[in-house]
């Protein structure tokens, strides 16, 4: 079998047999690869083009996770203003619970009524509804915090103020020597010139004679520190208080002495018993007054306790 092929007019005559054939196909099967993947690239590349660029789906795919980052970010972001804005509501609950406890000690020491100063309930407020204040929601709350918070820590501290003033005020009270060193009892000689009883001549008597049974309870008239507690000349079984500020305390002719030098004292504690030691003509208690080392009349302390 002959196979003519015809270029440009040139005519080439290829003639198989069997001889030859063998040495043709692979050519011709060569040949048909070739041409089929040259048919399919062509195909590919035209099918690419009409649908979508691989460069465009790069670009949604690097879109989609910087959206999905950036989502990331926010939701952190807003967990972190979360968890900031319960810390600032945990402080300000600690904040109100320290205001409400000093309050409450403010009520007790201040012996105001129980429903006067309720910390329990909130305060009473109102009034007619207000233009709101524009802005965003998060940052208007975060600054009504700033505000409260603020006020608070203002409040706390004015309240302490106070406690501290109030606690001096009783302290003050409590070492300032009032009412009387027994508690039944009468009046038996006032403060000033007198006839002395053992010598009949004009004398000054440096305090006030509490006239009492024998062994009865002789109270501090205030707290303070005691300074003697003994024999002392005149006075027999003498207990002074040193109550600061000034102020001492006598207490004289008891039968027994209950009490220290350095012992801490409060008012109304029992430091003796009344007797008639030392210079005495019956059971009573000599009390006496100083303040600044000057004896003073007794008289405006004892009545100060009405």
């Amino acid at each position: 079998m002959d196979i003519i092929v015809v270029n440009r007019g040139r005519t080439t005559r290829l003639k198989l047999d069997r001889r030859n054939v063998w040495l043709w196909i692979p050519m011709v099967l060569v040949t048909g690869v070739f041409s089929t993947a040259v048919f399919f690239a062509g195909y590919a590349s035209h099918g690419q083009r009409g649908v979508l660029p691989e460069r465009l789906v790069a670009d949604w795919a690097n879109e989609v996770q910087t959206q999905r980052a950036e989502l990331k970010q926010a939701r952190a972001a807003a967990e972190e203003d979360a968890n900031a804005l319960a810390r600032r509501i945990a402080l300000l609950q600690a904040h109100m619970l320290r205001l409400n406890a000093a309050g409450q000690r403010l009520t007790e020491i201040a012996g105001l009524e129980q429903g006067e100063f309720d910390f329990a309930q909130p305060p009473p407020i109102g009034g007619p509804e207000e233009a709101e204040v524009e802005g965003s929601g998060l940052t208007t709350v975060l600054g009504s915090l700033d505000d409260f918070e603020q006020q608070l820590t203002d409040r706390e501290r004015q309240l302490r103020v106070l406690e501290d003033l109030l606690l001096a005020s009783r302290l003050q009270k409590q070492t300032r020597p009032s009412g009387w060193p027994v508690e039944n009892g009468w009046i038996s000689s006032l403060f000033g010139w007198r006839s002395d009883p053992f010598t009949g001549r004009t004398t000054m008597h440096a305090g006030i004679d509490f006239a009492a049974r024998a062994g009865a309870d002789v109270m501090s008239a205030a707290a303070g520190v005691i300074s003697q507690a003994g024999p002392h000349n005149g006075y027999g079984n003498l207990v002074e208080i040193n109550h600061g500020n000034g102020y001492v305390t006598r207490y004289g002719h008891n039968s027994r002495i209950l009490v220290n030098v350095g012992d801490r004292v409060l008012k109304g504690q029992r430091i003796a018993l009344v007797g008639s030691t030392g210079r005495s003509t019956a059971p009573h208690v000599h009390f006496e007054v100083l303040f600044n080392g000057a004896v003073v009349n007794p008289q405006e302390y004892i009545q100060a306790a009405h």
